[in-house]
């Protein structure tokens, strides 16, 4: 019976920038290529009456590189965007009050 977790391990050396990076696409004679946050865990064990392991992964599309004549520019997924900016203003924030009050003193 093969090691599922050296299994696992050989098929996710394999992920690496190709899960990041999709292939790039010509829509209307401009090329573009996504880009995505992939992460990716696997699990391995060993119990005495046989093996287990368990993986998952997700990915996030952060944008795409557009690449036209005047030449190569990232757009982002405004959505992402806007979704990991609402942590940064809520910490600034607080932080910025929490200043502002010990000023006040």
């Amino acid at each position: 019976m093969p090691n599922i977790a050296l299994e696992l391990g050989k098929q996710a050396s394999a992920f690496g920038v190709k899960s990041a990076y999709g292939d790039t696409i010509d829509v209307d004679g401009v090329q573009v290529t996504p880009v995505a946050l992939a992460v990716t865990g696997f699990a391995g064990g060993g119990v005495e009456n046989g093996d287990g392991g368990t993986g998952g992964g997700i990915a996030i599309p952060l944008g795409v590189y557009v690449r036209r004549e005047e030449g190569l520019r990232f757009e982002p997924n405004l959505i992402v965007l806007l979704a990991a900016a609402v942590p940064f203003v809520w910490v600034t924030g607080r932080a910025l009050t929490r200043i502002i009050r010990a000023l006040k003193k």
